[in-house]
């Protein structure tokens, strides 16, 4: 079938309706936006938080719920919205979670309290989850070349890494201009990308109503990662020794290893074993939790240091943070295709996972009188261009190699790998900050609130660094698989 812009759409065939090799920017461009849209929304908010919290009244620790309620419907029900993607056809689960975030953004942006609000972003995480393992699962069928999905990947994540940053900026302008709930019905124009290109560009492949979905192992793991992220969250307030930190910790491990002994044996698993368990696959979801730690860490840290303790605004804030955008979309869209025709994954991760925690290191030396001017640049420009290459690196190892039946939970294990990092990292190295602020002023009485806060920075990022690091090791001894050249006889 031949499209009217002139690129060739899929009919659900065995050669899985891929696009031809020619013209084929199209359906990228239509399956990067919707993700790109549920992207923004973990990070748009961030600033317009203290208008949210007057205008509705609500209070310092309800607020937090605005950002969370959204990140941990979305981390989990990534794998349920994979198996929904199997069974009903990847363009048509896509095209349900964008209408459905859609309407969920505009049911927040005319919220009347809080609690409205919170519901609203439940329920917008949970289409994003299906919107997002739609667009993998697309990315893995419509895109089948090496080479050529190498260079496909390199730009979807260089799209998704600075929609991150971009989400800070856009949250301040809207804010600012029009007011916070825009940050939600900005989502209303977006759809409309997908919405109207998903039925011209993308092929139709054709659902699997054999596929069966486990709601139970759904449970298990929507819960578990709830648990994980909301104990490691509190440890910062509650302290680690807290019943409520330790249950919920215990809890995400029962969960968890619940959710994990479902999927052996059953016909209707959500994520097969054989996703996960091959050794490749593995360290490349592996390697995407680390990045995603990274990114988030830095992201947290200087979002803090930028407002709380350089005073800057939020709209400043977010502009700080585009040199990091700019090197990420660079290093993913250039030099990462680049690197990944013709550098194993081994070196190439391990190495740019070094240059990530290389990124971190600036920070260690935050003080309440830093500038922007050399530290702060220097650590967003290195970052940038650390995750720039790791992130397209370690997706296209996740999704390599999978098979058809597997696109869709393959692709959502992937995003639950990148969501679980940007969580966990965030949740962990705010709990090392405070906990090494309040140690501070327990053995420097006369230094002020600043000085310990800004210490706390420090050493979570002297700990976010180390974990990089290590994580470099097994990554370079532990992955086999070769670079991703073009395959022999290929034009």
């Amino acid at each position: 079938m031949q499209a009217k812009d002139g690129v060739r759409v899929g009919t659900g065939t065995a050669a899985g309706g891929a696009v031809a090799e020619k013209q084929n920017w199209w359906p990228l461009a239509v399956i990067a936006s919707a993700h790109l849209m549920a992207v923004l929304d973990t990070t748009v908010m961030f600033v317009a938080l203290p208008s949210i919290q007057r205008g509705l009244g609500m209070t310092v620790a309800s607020r937090a719920w605005v950002v969370t309620a959204y990140t941990l419907a979305l981390a989990g029900l990534l794998l349920l919205g994979g198996r929904l993607a199997d069974r009903l056809g990847a363009r048509n689960t896509l095209l349900i979670g964008v209408i459905g975030f859609a309407c969920a953004s505009a049911v927040g942006g005319a919220a009347v309290n809080g609690a409205m609000l919170i519901a609203a972003r439940a329920i917008q995480g949970a289409f994003g989850a299906v919107l997002i393992s739609s667009t993998k699962s697309l990315l893995v069928t419509v895109y089948k070349d090496g080479e050529q999905r190498a260079r496909v990947i390199g730009i979807f994540t260089a799209t998704l890494t600075a929609g991150l940053a971009l989400g800070l900026v856009l949250g301040g302008v809207l804010t600012s201009a029009l007011g916070w709930r825009w940050c939600l019905y900005i989502n209303i124009p977006l759809s409309l990308v997908t919405i109207l290109g998903a039925p011209r560009v993308l092929p139709d492949l054709p659902g699997r109503p054999q596929v069966k979905i486990d709601v139970i192992s759904a449970v298990f793991a929507s819960a578990g990662m709830v648990g994980l992220i909301y104990g490691l969250g509190q440890a910062a307030s509650a302290g680690w020794d807290s019943g409520q930190v330790i249950g919920s910790l215990l809890a995400a491990v029962v969960l968890l290893g619940g959710f994990v002994a479902r999927q052996v044996g059953r016909s209707d698993r959500l994520l097969p074993l054989r996703v996960v368990t091959d050794r490749n696959r593995g360290w490349g979801l592996i390697a995407m939790i680390v990045n995603g730690l990274s990114t988030f860490g830095m992201f947290l840290i200087l979002t803090y240091q930028l407002q709380s303790v350089m005073r800057w605004s939020a709209l400043a804030t977010g502009l700080a943070i585009v040199p990091f955008a700019v090197a990420t979309g660079l290093a993913s869209a250039f030099a990462a295709p680049k690197l990944m025709a013709r550098v194993a994954p081994r070196w190439l991760l391990s190495v740019s996972i070094v240059v990530e925690a290389a990124g971190l290191v600036p920070l260690i030396w935050l003080t309440p009188s830093s500038r922007y001017l050399p530290l702060i640049l220097a650590a967003t420009v290195i970052e940038g261009l650390g995750t720039g290459i790791a992130g397209p690196a370690a997706l296209h190892l996740a999704l390599r190699g999978v098979l058809p039946s597997d696109a869709g939970a393959a692709g959502a294990a992937s995003s639950a790998a990148g969501q679980l990092g940007s969580s966990v990292g965030a949740a962990l190295l705010n709990t090392i900050a405070a906990a090494a602020a309040s140690g501070y002023l327990a053995t420097h009485a006369s230094a002020g609130a600043t000085t310990a806060i800004v210490h706390g920075f420090a050493v979570a990022m002297a700990w976010g660094a180390s974990i990089l690091v290590l994580a470099a090791i097994p990554v370079a001894l532990f992955i086999t698989a070769a670079a991703a050249r073009r395959p022999a006889g290929r034009s």
